[in-house]
């Protein structure tokens, strides 16, 4: 059984200690003597969509391009991630994310399913999505839930059907997480209640970013999610959410608060031109932004939001959260997500300055 050594990020307390473990977690234990490094729970994205020049879009190969990549930065589970594209092209990309997930990735992340981001969003919140927003109709939704990957859903809650599209989503465990939306604080809200009211779990889409911003009389959606119990995605490249916000953002969110990359093909890559969903994208200084300067997606990956976290000023305990205790709960995953017996042998280790020495997927070291 191997045993790992190391500064244990613990729910509760950071611990000089031992692991012992299989496939799960068999034994934590205190250890006066380890090597000066930090372990910690597997990171889950929730949403990416690509990442060493391959995207979710491509197919599977592309798939198991992304994946790998993003496990190099400490990801253990990952939901590949639609764009908005014509319908036959956004389904042909959750048949690829089923496929993925039927086989999973021989020394790569666990792919637990798709988040499809697009097309149920509004054609006048786009951000960097194509223009092929169309309505989450009743057949649609059923076409997109019958692939069996779908497990998180970005939903505008103004379009037409949107109320039935919640039912439909809920019913089938799909997290519903509302953004692209230029709906207002009330409408939000109702959205919100609606979801909890049928028993789905609520959630919002890169915090801040495709949604109105936060006003003296126009609350928005913002603090509509932030109000509630509602989760909600945040971008922490620095550049999608200024540090000061992020903060602001966790203390009011807590365990609520979610780190997602939203990588786009281009991570991991030299910077300069590339593609989002068929446009031309720039990488410049670290942001990735369409020709018109909107950002479009990021080049972040969940180790560096790591450390953008903690260069925040954020405990290591509250920053490690981010990317697997809140994840794994807002995504239902109770087997991961923190470091006690009976969990997931997934692991992370990093060394004194938080690079990524080790990656462990289900007690198999892949990096």
């Amino acid at each position: 059984m191997p045993d790992l050594d190391g500064h244990l990020v613990l729910a509760d307390r950071v611990m000089p200690g031992r692991l012992s473990f299989s496939d799960q977690i068999h034994a934590v234990a205190a250890h006066n003597t380890v090597p000066d490094r930090y372990i910690l729970p597997g990171f889950i994205d929730g949403h990416v969509h690509g990442g060493n020049g391959a995207d979710t879009m491509d197919g599977v190969q592309a798939i198991h391009t992304l994946s790998r990549f993003h496990a190099q930065h400490g990801t253990t589970t990952i939901l590949p991630t639609t764009i908005t594209r014509p319908w036959a092209d956004v389904m042909d990309a959750l048949y690829a994310v089923a496929e993925v997930v039927s086989t999973q990735i021989p020394g790569g992340p666990v792919v637990h399913g798709a988040h499809l981001e697009g097309p149920f969003v509004s054609p006048h919140k786009l951000g960097a999505q194509p223009p092929y927003a169309i309505p989450p109709t009743a057949d649609r939704v059923a076409e997109a839930v019958g692939t069996g990957c779908v497990k998180v859903v970005t939903l505008a809650p103004e379009l037409p059907h949107a109320q039935t599209a919640i039912k439909q989503f809920a019913e089938a465990g799909v997290r519903i997480s509302l953004g692209h939306t230029v709906a207002e604080y009330e409408e939000t809200n109702a959205a919100i209640c609606q979801i909890c009211a049928v028993g789905g779990v609520a959630g919002g889409t890169h915090l801040f970013n495709a949604m109105a911003p936060i006003t003296s009389r126009k609350p928005g959606p913002v603090t509509a999610l932030m109000c509630s119990d509602a989760y909600a995605e945040m971008i922490f490249d620095t550049h999608h959410v200024h540090p000061a916000t992020f903060r602001l953002a966790h203390r009011v969110m807590g365990g609520r608060l979610v780190f997602v990359t939203d990588a786009m093909r281009a991570t991991g890559l030299p910077e300069g031109p590339s593609q989002l969903g068929g446009q031309d994208v720039m990488v410049k200084d670290g942001a990735a932004r369409l020709p018109d300067g909107t950002l479009a997606g990021s080049v972040l990956t969940l180790d560096q939001a790591l450390r953008n976290a903690l260069q925040a000023g954020t405990p290591l305990l509250e920053a490690a959260a981010l990317l697997s205790t809140n994840p794994a709960r807002y995504l239902g995953l109770a087997d991961r997500g923190t470091l006690d017996v009976g969990k997931r042998a997934d692991f992370v280790v990093l060394d004194s300055a938080f690079m990524v020495q080790e990656v462990w997927v289900g007690g198999a070291r892949i990096v």
